[in-house]
């Protein structure tokens, strides 16, 4: 059980991810610095420092909030048979953390570039493939490897594409989900086309 000093260290580091996120997503990640997100913390750099000595290390401590629920549905989803049913069940579990941390992945969609020269996107990219694994067949047809990766992109993309859109966000996300789950059972279906 976390001490009462545990949990406001918690609370303080979870206020800087939060405020340095909203910053990076209004400004920019290279435009914003330590000493605005102190400043918006009404918090001392020094302060700052106690908890991250710089932004990257913000950014990947969001990164592993991010990472360690994928890599544990990864090593869940290595431990069950590879049927449809255990592949549906994985993307339902990733719709659930991709949700959790729109903020997260709207940032990084709109600073790629970025993202791409930290240490964090390697760590993101591992992830989706490990994801990938796990929905393709080996020796499936092209078409139902491309359907696959799709069902997963689909999770991202939809993401992004439905926040213009007018609707329920439980509608929306229920929407890409759907749309991702049908592209998985046509990649599963057997399929007459050539490899």
């Amino acid at each position: 059980m976390a001490t009462p000093h545990q949990q406001r260290r918690g609370d303080t580091r979870r206020r800087i991810q939060d405020v340095a996120l909203e910053l990076f997503a209004q400004q920019g990640y290279e435009k914003t610095s330590l000493r605005e997100i102190a400043e918006h913390l009404d918090v001392t750099k020094a302060a700052l420092y106690y908890h991250f000595k710089t932004k990257e290390d913000i950014l990947a401590s969001l990164a592993d909030d991010l990472a360690t629920p994928v890599a544990d549905l990864i090593a869940w989803g290595e431990r069950q048979p590879r049927t449809l049913a255990t592949k549906q069940e994985l993307l339902r579990r990733y719709s659930d953390i991709l949700w959790g941390a729109s903020r997260f992945f709207r940032f990084i969609q709109e600073n790629q570039a970025t993202v791409r020269d930290l240490s964090i996107g390697e760590t993101l990219r591992s992830n989706v493939q490990g994801l990938h694994a796990l929905l393709r067949e080996e020796g499936a047809t092209m078409t139902a490897q491309v359907r696959s990766v799709t069902a997963l992109f689909a999770m991202h993309a939809g993401m992004f594409a439905m926040q213009n859109l007018e609707g329920d966000p439980e509608d929306k996300r229920a929407a890409v989900l759907e749309v991702a789950l049908d592209l998985l059972a046509q990649a599963e279906a057997p399929s007459t086309a050539t490899r």
